[in-house]
């Protein structure tokens, strides 16, 4: 299984964190962002090589934090260099495979976010559904929904639709940016971005995909920190307190 770390963004909302090195990297606790994450993957022993797709700008810095890594961990420049021209993530994902010939199923996660939970969970899920997946957390919140990916799920898990950033949510639950996709359904990227798939938002790969296909939701197990400002990163510094 191939880990793809979507970590091309520009986090403007972090500035001036961030307007010259990259969010997945700022510390949390004793470690990085990135470290939590791929550090806890790894432990399921299912990864066999993790790719960060990074900007141009801040590809130096994400090769710099690789190379001291154990992990097998490639960097991928997506050529961008400012917000205004980044591709997106459906994009990025489908820049990464064609750019080093991915063919195997696929963790995809976002680079910025830390969890209580071990995503070894979703895997493991993820294998017993022999199907791509998502996970989901119930949100009561309706302006966070109205920010959100959201699904309507039936009794078994399956998604039956999922809209990103609805005006009219149909549900409250939200889907968080970790998916999994079966080598099948990772050899249908292009295919979704050609039939007008959004491209910005990771999940609206999912959004059309569950139409085409099986994907099931795991009921998230656990806590997620999303880091969207500075005052939220200081939140998570003075809260988490690693995985459970």
């Amino acid at each position: 299984m191939k880990c793809l770390i979507l970590a091309a963004g520009y986090a403007t909302r972090l500035y001036p964190l961030t307007e010259n090195f990259p969010k997945p990297l700022l510390k949390v606790g004793d470690k990085t962002i990135l470290d939590w994450l791929v550090d806890d993957i790894d432990m399921s022993g299912e990864v066999d090589e993790y790719v960060v797709i990074s900007n141009h700008k801040f590809a130096q810095h994400f090769e710099k934090w690789a190379a001291e890594k154990s992990q097998k961990i490639t960097v991928v420049d997506d050529g961008t260099d400012t917000n205004e021209t980044r591709l997106g993530a459906v994009k990025d994902i489908q820049f990464a495979i064609e750019k080093l010939g991915l063919d195997d199923d696929m963790l995809v996660i976002a680079g910025d976010n830390v969890l209580d939970f071990s995503l070894t969970k979703f895997t493991a899920y993820a294998k017993a559904k022999d199907s791509s997946c998502i996970m989901r957390y119930y949100e009561p919140d309706f302006n966070k929904l109205l920010k959100c990916g959201v699904v309507t799920v039936d009794s078994d898990d399956k998604v039956l639709e999922m809209t990103e950033k609805s005006p009219t949510p149909a549900t409250n639950w939200c889907c968080p940016p970790f998916y999994y996709y079966t080598k099948a359904d990772a050899g249908l990227v292009q295919k979704g971005i050609g039939s007008g798939c959004g491209t910005d938002a990771p999940g609206s790969y999912i959004a059309w995909l569950c139409k085409q296909t099986n994907v099931h939701a795991m009921e998230m197990p656990g806590k997620r920190y999303d880091i969207g400002n500075l005052e939220s990163y200081e939140k998570v510094k003075a809260e988490y307190k690693g995985i459970n």
